[in-house]
């Protein structure tokens, strides 16, 4: 099962001895700030955990797998994520 944002608050409020609205405000404005450099197109890199990359896919041609007919894809942004080497190590081990 994944682990939920209400339980990402929980945890945070536990570990540093927040009340679940000052965890809950700490976790919303982390993500605002994710959210908003990602925005903007930059990077977003935690040491430790990883890179998050906005990148631009162009329009490409494509075809609808239950009619097989051609369309084209429109041109879009994508967020990739890459772990750092130490959240792979701690995953693998």
């Amino acid at each position: 099962m994944a682990l939920t944002k209400k339980e990402i608050i929980e945890n945070i409020s536990d570990k540093i001895d927040l009340t679940k609205k000052e965890g809950m405000d700490v976790i919303d404005s982390l993500f605002e700030i994710i959210k908003d450099e990602l925005a903007k197109g930059n990077p977003v890199m935690i040491s430790g955990f990883g890179k998050w990359v906005v990148k631009a896919k162009k329009e490409r041609r494509g075809r609808n797998p239950q009619t097989g007919k051609d369309l084209t894809i429109d041109a879009r942004k994508v967020i990739t994520f890459k772990s750092s080497t130490v959240l792979r190590k701690t995953v693998n081990d």
